[in-house]
C-alpha cells in the first residue's frame, strides 16, 4: 500500500517525539512541524482511520504496528542519507534538509544499496 509523503512525515515525527518525550499529543506534533492544530487534527483523524495510530482517552498518540513500521523505515532513511551526505562534506543543516526530501522518493532497492555501501565504508574505515 502506498502512503503519502505527508503521512510518512507525521508518522516519523510521532516516532521521534515519542523517543524524546514518551507521550505525544497532537499539540506536540503541531509545534514540532510548525503546523496549525486544525491541520494536525485532520491529519491525525486520517491516520487513525487508516490504522496507523491510535489515540487514548488522555489524547496520547500511539503508533500501531503498521504505523511504527513505516515511521522506523522513514526515520532510518532520513538518518542514513543525512549521515552519508555529512560524510561527503555537506553541512549538517543542509544534509538533514536534503535527506528529508530524498527519503520519500528513493526506491527500496536504491536505499538498500546506499545502506550497504555506507555500512561497508564504515566497516573498512575501522
Amino acid at each position: 500500500m502506498q502512503i503519502k509523503e505527508s503521512a510518512e512525515n507525521y508518522l516519523e515525527t510521532i516516532l521521534v517525539l515519542s523517543k524524546k518525550h514518551g507521550c505525544v499529543r497532537s499539540i506536540d506534533v503541531a509545534n514540532e512541524m510548525n503546523f496549525t492544530k486544525a491541520s494536525i487534527s485532520v491529519a491525525m483523524k486520517r491516520l487513525r482511520e487508516d490504522d496507523y495510530i491510535t489515540v487514548d482517552k488522555d489524547g496520547n498518540i500511539h503508533l500501531t504496528g503498521k504505523g511504527q513500521e513505516i515511521a522506523v523505515n522513514v526515520y532510518e532513511r532520513h538518518q542514513l542519507i543525512a549521515e552519508l551526505l555529512i560524510t561527503l562534506g555537506v553541512s549538517e543543516e543542509t544534509a538533514y534538509k536534503d535527506s528529508c526530501k530524498i527519503e520519500h522518493d528513493l526506491s527500496r532497492e536504491s536505499f538498500e544499496k546506499i545502506k550497504e555501501f555506507y555500512e561497508k565504508r564504515l566497516l573498512n574505515k575501522k
